[in-house]
């Protein structure tokens, strides 16, 4: 069974790995279950996953604790199961690496939704006759082929959804985005004007390219409508 077909799910309610299971199966993936965290530790960091489905509350081992330990070595998409209501697990989640989250009790059908949303926006540009444009503003260079990023030529460690997102500001830069926008295209979901995700990954590419948490030199805050990626200004002709 090759990569692009296996998803780990690491969650101890059995019933509901067997639930996951039946809606995705059919949709062409293998489903491996693991009910503690140790052990999902284990299997996500030596196993060859397309994505890992994730509970916050897991015996041996939380969920947090186990995606602070995966992201030291390991891209792979993450989507948190998180209690319904808990806004605090979900901004946590989002701050340690977490890809998306979707809060329990989900419908299945979302689940699948959420999931494919995710693989979409991670797979990576295919065609040898393709070579997309490598982005360049100020001193950030964004390079789609390679998914590389680098400031002041020193390379920029980012999650697929922030270099997504950054992928987006750099070619809108010097134009507002509005948060609308990002979500649908970053996040590959309906806008709700409650759900603070978008701003959380913004907050996580700002501290990566050395901005402050509420402007820098790079991404601005347009206050009521979104972001904006600004341009250096034109140096005065001599």
């Amino acid at each position: 069974m090759k990569k692009m077909d296996r998803i780990l799910v690491i969650d101890d309610d059995a019933e509901l790995c067997a639930l996951v299971g039946e809606y995705l199966e059919p949709e062409g993936f293998q489903i491996e279950a693991v009910h503690d965290g140790t052990r999902g530790l284990e299997r996500a960091l030596n196993g060859d996953y397309l994505l890992i489905v994730l509970d916050v509350m897991l015996p041996g081992l939380n969920g947090f604790d186990l995606l602070r330990r995966l992201r030291v070595a390991s891209k792979t998409p993450v989507l948190l199961l998180t209690a319904r209501g808990e806004d605090v697990d979900r901004i946590v989640g989002l701050e340690i690496g977490a890809d998306d989250y979707l809060p329990k009790p989900f419908n299945p059908r979302e689940l699948v939704a959420r999931i494919r949303a995710i693989l979409r926006r991670t797979k990576p540009v295919r065609g040898a006759d393709v070579v997309p444009e490598v982005l360049s503003v100020g001193d950030v260079e964004l390079d789609p082929a390679t998914r590389s990023v680098h400031r002041a030529g020193q390379p920029v460690d980012l999650t697929s959804v922030e270099f997504n997102l950054l992928e987006v500001l750099l070619r809108e830069a010097g134009r507002v985005v509005t948060r609308e926008r990002l979500v649908n295209a970053v996040l590959s979901r309906k806008f709700m004007p409650f759900d603070r995700s978008i701003d959380m990954h913004v907050s996580k590419v700002r501290r990566k390219l050395g901005d402050s948490e509420e402007d820098g030199d790079h991404i601005k805050t347009i206050r009521g409508v979104g972001y904006m990626f600004a341009r250096p200004a034109a140096k005065p002709k001599k």
